[in-house]
């Protein structure tokens, strides 16, 4: 499968932008791309939660299209669950790197090997940059949890390290179902309870409005485009609770917006939207 950049900008966001700028203003959060704020010092490492974390400054390669390159000099790489092989994670591991498995948890794709056990009253309208996919109802827990647990053991069986489950903001979305804040905090709670329970350390993925809140659930953030929508300071809950975050741009370049996230102590690359290899990290 080739995989797209995946940034799922809200319309109803983006609709409020306007009457937003001055809560956001006084929040502290990043309006210009000149004016970084650093990021605290990372808070005291908590006592062993039985699974890899992966911590601030770690290098990271994103790759979810084309053959898999295993030579990019990165700590961290986040690649495909179907598409990467078990020995292509075993190689990963004796390179001394780490392996991160992606997959999509709050939408479904017409082409995975477990497309036919999701149920269609789960499915609701099609995103926005795929129409191919469509969202799914979060708050069917009791159909979601086993579908998704499934995918979490395939992870866990090809020994990867961590997850990144995609889309994770629904509720941000015009999903077609009415899903709420709340909603999307107890899905994502339970997408994040799942894969710990498989040992397997798991990132927020982009929900950049809830990121505070959800911190403590998770181990890790990737964002998409922080600095081009000016947001980048919604994730610096992560790196205060000496957690990485995990920052992909696609046009701006890295003299851009390196000096807005390198005082925030996020690991930064540039990335052609495809997800393919290439790939520029900060200096």
């Amino acid at each position: 499968m080739t995989r797209r950049y995946g940034r799922r900008r809200s319309r109803r966001l983006v609709a409020t932008a306007a009457a937003l700028v001055p809560a956001i203003l006084g929040l502290g959060c990043q309006p210009h791309a000149d004016r970084p704020r650093p990021v605290s010092p990372p808070a005291t490492p908590t006592a062993d939660p039985g699974h890899w974390t992966p911590r601030p400054g770690t290098t990271w390669q994103w790759q979810l299209s084309g053959p898999l390159d295993l030579s990019v000099p990165a700590q961290i790489y986040d690649v495909d669950l179907v598409n990467t092989t078990a020995d292509q994670v075993r190689r990963l591991h004796a390179a001394g790197r780490r392996a991160i498995c992606y997959l999509d948890a709050g939408s479904w794709e017409p082409d995975r090997p477990d497309t036919r056990r999701y149920p269609p009253a789960l499915l609701g309208r099609s995103l926005a940059d795929w129409p191919d996919e469509r969202w799914l109802d979060i708050r069917r827990l009791d159909q979601l949890e086993p579908l998704i647990g499934a995918r979490l053991d395939l992870c866990a069986a090809k020994g990867f390290d961590g997850v990144e489950p995609d889309n994770l903001d629904g509720y941000a979305n015009d999903t077609g179902f009415p899903l709420t804040p709340a909603d999307q905090l107890t899905f994502n709670r339970a997408v994040a309870r799942l894969a710990h329970a498989r040992g397997l350390a798991v990132g927020l993925k982009n929900d950049v409005e809830q990121a505070s809140t959800l911190q403590p659930a998770f181990d890790f953030a990737v964002d998409e485009q922080c600095v081009q929508y000016s947001e980048c300071d919604l994730l610096s809950a992560f790196p205060r609770a000496g957690k990485p975050v995990f920052h992909v741009e696609y046009t701006l370049t890295t003299t851009q917006f390196c000096p807005v996230t390198r005082p925030l102590g996020f690991s930064s690359i540039r990335k052609p939207k495809d997800l393919s290899a290439a790939r520029t990290p900060c200096p």
